[in-house]
Order: structure tokens, then sequence, then C-alpha cells
């Protein structure tokens, strides 16, 4: 019997596959997308009918959800043949449904808890996906014991909690085979996404950190898909993150997104350092929205706190055998205080450090002695290893010390439950609890808050217990290390390091009068029943929806290996010039305008020695010894060390300063093309210039004859670029009265008279070739950054003014891909030299002048 295998899902949807007995008549999957191209040209024609009722698309939006693993649960079946599976209703994946669109499609990707041995799993993915909508991945286990075990709890689970690899014992070494198979399950991942995708019309939305490549995976294949990735974890400060090896490799995976979610401003802050201090990438914030530019695309950062299933909270609220522990738990803790504590027992869930706190608050105030009682629910740990057994010895004995130390008849201090608790039973400690105590040291959101505050509220006012039909009352203390702490103002916010103030803290809490627990809690119950996992999940998904909605407008392709790749997302007209068409139109022309930028252009940015090759100065020299040609170079370098470099070339023109100062040859003298040569403002701006200077380490200030400009490209990333900001204002504040421009650009502020730009330039070269009678049937203007834009916008301006012809061959190029005003761009400087030296090789020999008989145009 042939495998079902063999006939995988990609096989059946090209109809590559064998005869069978009995063929079945039902898809395996809904639709596959097997072959390039675009999905609605796949379909049938009643599809692209314009009677078709759908707006815009064959089949409506659809979401696949990617996780490490799936919201089922799985159990053997009692004869021990196949499989049970039930939802997990526990699960985030499953409750953030309700923020969807109720006609949207979901589909799940992802493992499942349990080993499914590969001759069932062929059934079990049927299964899955015909009565769940799910698609596991099944991982091998040696790849799941590095992946999960390995790249995930070893490396970026304590380093995102700031845990440091100090030695081989305490954190250990970083295993770049445990990377290999954290990138292999990520293409399991992948994989299983690939085959159920309807890359036109679907969403994807990537769930934490066991999944930070899987963005690169997917866009690979599909450059448009339209994908979000929500980080659950902290995401660290860039101090910490740039100790992971592969911490590149990681950053542009994620970039790879469309929108990227984090629970705090905090770990999005971290995460942008990252990029800035990482990549060089620039992000802004623009009408509320906050995104990173990259390559052309504006990749979304998202920031909401997660929240809680209300749903799901009061239906547990109302169950019977709740009412009944409740009752069970006042019993026993009838006449105390209890505070209390809802935990995984890890190294950072600070369990330890709150039952020091308790320990000190009974020292510091005996009142609390026969009446505070602490209950620390301590679920069990998902990891191991010497730390979390230290830990665990400690708790015990801290636990086993203060109840010996405290303890009355009756009374003891702190009551440690070590097992699992259902959430019925959660709940019934929640509605008998004074106070919440959660001193994590380091926790991505943590909901226990949350899940207090709505147990404390209980179902409805009109219920007949005392507890519910009385003023509602919460308090809690709250590490200001977790990503809730921010959304609960009302909360006493602790550093749980210091034990004395956590104490305090504590003894506040319980100490507080009801009216003031009131009040806080109120609002802290208005706060979390709106912002709930239902109103997270829309919110994301609608910042989503709006990130990508250009995607189908602009011009994409792939660019890198590995996880250098990155997609360039451009405007349609914008594509790559070509060196071949460029000739032929430079051969038929008679009057050539060929204006270029210096540093970036045909200088690299990296070099540090800027004297230009011999190469260059050759090429450079045989475009503009062509009578047929006016060739300038227009830079922002001073007038000296250009007109040096540039001896050899006896009819080259210069704009030097951004064209304050400017000649058409070498035997020309230089003119002088601002508006004004009154240079009293420097008085002003090079003391404002030096103060920053002083104060900001690798800074630096160049003093040209026309302007000022302030360099900090080798000053720290974050704070060079806040002193930037800050030097804009403030020279643009006291030189508000002098003829001069303070613009920033690319690590520089600069201050230069007013009217001087590269624009200009391109205007008055243009304007006085059509004056001479050579109006420009050509023109190339060349250039890498924003003061190269000038020109470009210019050549616009000059065609609709008449200075240039509407039949002029124009071919403005900026270098690098990137957003830009130019319609053509050439990859870096050695491309624009090549592209030079085949003009210069075109040029027409019979078209040169004696260089000693050379005039001006």
């Amino acid at each position: 019997m042939m495998s079902r295998s063999y006939t995988n899902l990609l096989d059946l949807a090209s109809g590559n596959f064998p005869a069978m007995g009995q063929p079945r008549e039902k898809k395996r999957l809904p639709r596959v997308m097997t072959v390039p191209g675009v999905i609605s040209e796949l379909d049938d024609d009643q599809a692209n009918s314009v009677t078709s009722d759908a707006p815009s698309s064959a089949i409506q939006d659809r979401i696949i959800i990617v996780a490490n693993q799936l919201p089922v649960k799985a159990k053997r079946r009692p004869d021990n043949k196949g499989w049970s599976f039930s939802w997990d209703d526990d699960s985030l994946l499953l409750q953030l449904k309700d923020g969807l669109p109720e006609e949207m499609e979901v589909l799940y990707v992802g493992s499942l808890k349990v080993d499914v041995d590969p001759v069932e799993q062929d059934d079990v993915s049927q299964l899955l996906l015909d009565k769940f909508k799910c698609v596991p991945a099944f991982l091998p286990s040696d790849i799941l014991t590095k992946f999960y075990h390995g790249f995930c709890k070893q490396h970026l689970w304590p380093l995102f909690h700031y845990m440091l690899p100090f030695s081989a014992s305490h954190g250990g070494r970083f295993d770049r085979s445990l990377w290999e198979a954290y990138v292999a399950a990520n293409k399991i991942f992948s994989q299983r996404v690939i085959e159920v995708i309807n890359p036109e019309d679907d969403y994807v939305w990537i769930h934490d950190y066991h999944l930070m490549v899987l963005p690169t995976f997917l866009r690979r294949r599909f450059n448009r898909l339209r994908m979000g990735f929500f980080l659950h974890s902290p995401f660290p400060s860039s101090e910490i993150y740039r100790t992971l090896p592969v911490r590149e490799e990681i950053m542009k995976a994620l970039l790879n997104s469309d929108l990227i979610g984090f629970h705090t401003y905090d770990y999005a802050r971290h995460f942008l350092s990252c990029c800035s201090r990482m990549l060089g990438l620039e992000y802004q914030s623009k009408r509320g929205y906050i995104g990173v530019e990259y390559y052309g695309r504006t990749i979304g950062i998202k920031i909401m706190p997660v929240g809680i299933h209300m749903g799901q909270i009061k239906s547990v609220l109302s169950l019977a055998d709740k009412e009944w522990r409740v009752a069970e738990l006042k019993q026993q803790f009838e006449g105390k205080t209890v505070l209390l504590g809802v935990d995984d027992m890890d190294v950072f869930k600070g369990i330890d450090l709150k039952l020091l706190a308790m320990e000190q608050m009974l020292k510091e105030h005996p009142k609390w002695q026969g009446r505070a009682v602490l209950v620390q629910i301590a679920n069990p740990s998902r990891g191991g290893g010497k730390d979390l057994e230290d830990i665990q010895a400690e708790i015990q004995a801290s636990c086993k010390r203060i109840n010996e130390t405290f303890s009355q008849p009756g009374y003891e201090p702190v009551v440690l439950i070590d097992r699992p608790v259902s959430l019925c039973e959660r709940f019934a400690y929640y509605t008998i609890a004074e106070c919440v105590v959660v001193t994590a040291v380091r926790d991505g959101m943590n909901l226990t808050p949350y899940e207090y505050i709505v147990g404390r509220q209980g179902v409805s006012e009109s219920e007949s217990s005392s507890e519910s039909s009385g003023p509602k009352k919460s308090m809690l203390v709250v590490s200001e290390f977790i990503g809730c702490s921010p959304s609960l103002s009302g909360a006493i916010r602790v550093n749980p390091w210091n034990t004395e103030s956590t104490a305090e803290a504590m003894n506040e809490a319980i100490s507080m009068s009801d009216a003031e627990k009131q009040l806080r809690h109120e609002k802290h119950y208005r706060y979390v029943s709106s912002h709930d996992v239902a109103f997270w999940s829309r919110s994301f998904f609608q910042d989503l929806e709006r990130t990508c909605k250009d995607h189908f407008r602009r011009r994409c392709w792939g660019i890198g290996l590995s996880f250098g790749f990155r997609v360039v997302a451009l405007d349609p007209n914008f594509r790559k010039l070509s060196i071949d068409h460029i000739v032929s139109v430079y051969l038929r022309s008679k009057n050539r305008a060929i204006l270029l930028d210096y540093d970036g252009t045909v200088m690299p940015q990296t070099s540090h020695n800027k004297t230009p090759s011999a190469e260059v100065i050759s090429i450079i020299n045989t475009l503009s010894g062509d009578t047929k040609n006016t060739v300038f170079v227009v830079s922002g370098r001073g007038r000296e060390s250009l007109g040096k470099w540039f001896s050899p070339c006896k009819k080259l023109g210069i704009a030097a300063e951004h064209g304050f100062f400017m000649r058409w040859s070498a035997n020309d003298e230089w003119e002088l093309c601002g508006q004004n040569s009154e240079f009293g403002w420097k008085q002003i701006a090079e003391p404002v210039m030096k103060l920053y200077t002083e104060s900001t380490d690798g800074s630096s200030i160049e003093t040209k004859e026309s302007a000022l400009v302030w360099h900090h490209r080798d000053a720290d990333p974050g704070f060079g670029s806040s002193q930037a900001k800050e030097m804009l204002d403030h020279l643009e504040s006291v030189l508000a009265n002098e003829p001069v421009a303070v613009k920033s650009g690319q690590f520089i502020v600069e201050v230069k008279p007013q009217g001087v730009s590269k624009g200009m330039v391109a205007e008055k070269i243009f304007t006085t070739m059509s004056e001479k009678g050579k109006q420009a049937d050509f023109v190339l203007c060349i250039g890498d950054d924003r003061s190269d834009e000038e020109m470009f916008e210019i050549i616009s301006n000059a065609i609709s003014s008449g200075i240039l012809s509407s039949s002029t061959s124009v071919f403005a190029c900026t270098v690098g891909q990137k957003p830009s005003k130019a319609r053509y761009y050439l990859d870096d400087p050695a491309e624009v030299l090549n592209m030079l030296e085949a003009l210069a090789e075109a040029s027409d020999p019979e078209s040169f002048t004696d260089t000693e008989s050379e005039g001006s145009l």
C-alpha cells in the first residue's frame, strides 16, 4: 500500500499524484498556491466576472495564526487506537478570535504537545484540518529538543529576561547547533504555512519568540504577503540584546514582517534602539503610528498589552463548585487578611523575594502577626536546571523559616500551594484575597492582576452573596518590571529587589481604607473590562490592515542571501538603470547635461581616502572633453579640494558647497551664486555648535567658506540623533532673523545661506544651456542623499517651465535601492562608474576639443 504522505498537499493541488484505489473526493486543503502568478489567474472564469458579488477578491480574507503550539488538547483514545482532540479554552490563540471580523476564516498552524507516530501523522493532519482548521507542524525529536529546550529556553528566554550567559554553568555558552535547529524548526513551520496559504488573500499572524525567523522564510516565498508578528515576552535593552551572536539575523528576519507588536512602550523602545544602533534604521511617529523605514517598506510598530477573556472568566465565576470552594476558603481563613501570589515556578517570578518581603513586613509591623497570611500558588515549572533548583530550595527554606518564626495556634503566615491549581480554584482564592502581590523581576505581561480584578468584581451586581452585593474593592502590589504594570495606575508599584520597600507596599495595601481600595478597583476594572483580549486582537488586526493597504500597488522584489534577505518595495515606475539603454539614448543625443554628486556617488561613503582615483579622473575627463557634453560635479565639498582633485579635467564644471561657488571650466573664475556674501551669522551659530560638540562625544564641526556643518556619524546613534534635533531647534531659534537655512541630513546639521541648493545649480545649468541655444536633449543626474533629491525635483519643474523640452531624455538616478524622486537607481558607486565608463567609451572622438583652446560654455 502506498503511503498517503506521497500524495502530499502540493501534489494534490498540482494534479501530480498516482491513481489510488479509493480516491478522496474531498480536497485536503481549501486552496493551494503552487505556481507563480496572481491567485485570481488560477480561478475559474466566474471569479473574474463583473457580476461577482466579491468586491475585490474571489475569496474572502482569511487569517493564518502561527504559534509554537496549536490551541488544541490531545490525548490517546482509551483503546489506544488513534487520538482524541478538543479545543484548549485557555489558549490565547483561541480567545483572540473574538476580536477578528465574524466572517473571517481562521486557520491555525503550530505543533502539538504530544508525540505523534510518523505513520499516524497524515491521519492526524487530516482530522485536525477537517474538524479544527488546524495544521500541525511535526518536528523531529532531535530538532524539537534543540529548538525548544535548547535555543528557545537556554538562549532566547533567559536573554530576553535579562540573564546574560556569564559562564558555562550560569546561562551556558552559545551553541550554534541549537541555532541551526531553531532555523530548521522555523523552516518546517514555514512549509506548513506555505502548503495552505493563499498569498494574495490571506493574512499571517505569527506569535512569540519561538518563531522570530519565520517571517524571512515566508517573505522569500511571497514578497507581498500581509504578515504581522507579536512578541509575548519582554524585548531587552540593546545592551543586552547585542550580546546575542545571531542578533542581526533575528532583527532582519523580524523586519520582514509588516507589523511588529509589543506589550509595552519599553519593549518597543528597546527594539527600535536595536534597529538604530545595529542596522542604522530610522523610525518616526506619524499621526500616532510608529514606523521603521526599511528598503522602501514601512514596518509598523504596535504597542498594545494583551488582555484577558472576559467571557471565559465570567463563566468560571458563575460555577457552583467555585462558590463551594469560596465558602470553604472563607472558613479556613476566617479573621485573617489574605495576600495572594499566583506565579509559575521559575527563576524570574520573584517568589523568593516575595517571601523575604512578607517576613520583613511581619517583623516591622507586628500587628499583622497572627492576622496576615500569604497564600502562594506556585504553578509547575516549564523548565529545569540548577538555577531553578536553587530557587526552589530557597523558597522551601524561607517558608519553613517564616512559619517556624511567626506561627501561632491556628495561624500559619505562609501557605505554599506547590501543585497544579484549576482556573476555578484560582478564582476562589481571588475572591477571598484582600491583595494580590506580583514581584516578578522580569515578565512579558503577567495577567494575574487582571484576573484578580475581574474576580473581585464578580459576575453581576445582583448576586445575593454579601461579598458580591457590597462595594467592590481590590488592591495590587506589582513589580515595575512586568508588562501589565504601566496599565495599572492604581497599583502600588515596587522594585522587588528592594525587600524593605516591597514589605512597606504590602503593609500599605492591606492597611488602606476601604474607600480608597474601592476607587482604585473601579479604575482598574474599567480598564481591564474594556481592554480585553478581543480589543487587543481587533486593534492589532486593524493596524495590520492599515500597514498593508499599499502592498499590491507597489513593485516588490527580494534581494540578499540567507537572513540578509529583504524585500525592496518601491514605486511602480522606479527601476534599475540599464546601461545598454542609456548608451543608446546617449549616442542619439546632441546636447547633454551630466550632473554628478561626489561622496556616495563616484566616491564610496566608506572610503577614508576621498581623493578621486585615476580611473575616475580618466572617465570624467573623457566625458567633459566631449563638446556635446556639459559635465558638472555638484557637491557639498569646498571649492579648494574639488578644484585641486579635478585639476586634470579642464572642461569639467564644478559646483562647490551645494552651489554657493560655481565655475564652468578650469579656465573660468569662480562665481558666487549665493544671494548674500555676509557671514556674520557664523559668529552666532558656531558657539552653539561648539556647545553641542563638547557635550556629544564623537561629533565634530566642519567649517566651510559658506556654511557650517555639525557631524554626528561617529557619536552614539541615539544620543547623536537626539542632540541633532535639539541643535536644529536651537539654531532655528537664534538664527531666525538671519539670511540662512538650517537643515538636517544624514548624520549632519547644516547652516548655509538661503537660496543655495543643488536644485538651484541644476536649474542654472539648464537655463544657461538653453540661452546659449544648446537646450539639453539628454539629462543624466546622479546622487545619493537628500540634497540630491532637490536636483531630481527641479528636472520635472524645468520640463514644465520649458527650460527643458518635453522630449528631453531624462535619467534621474539615485544610488541605492530606496524611496526617491528619481526614476532610476544603481546599487553602488562601482555601478555608477561602470555606467559612466560605458558612456565615455561611447563618446565620439571627433567631438573632442583641444584642451589648450577650451573655453566656457
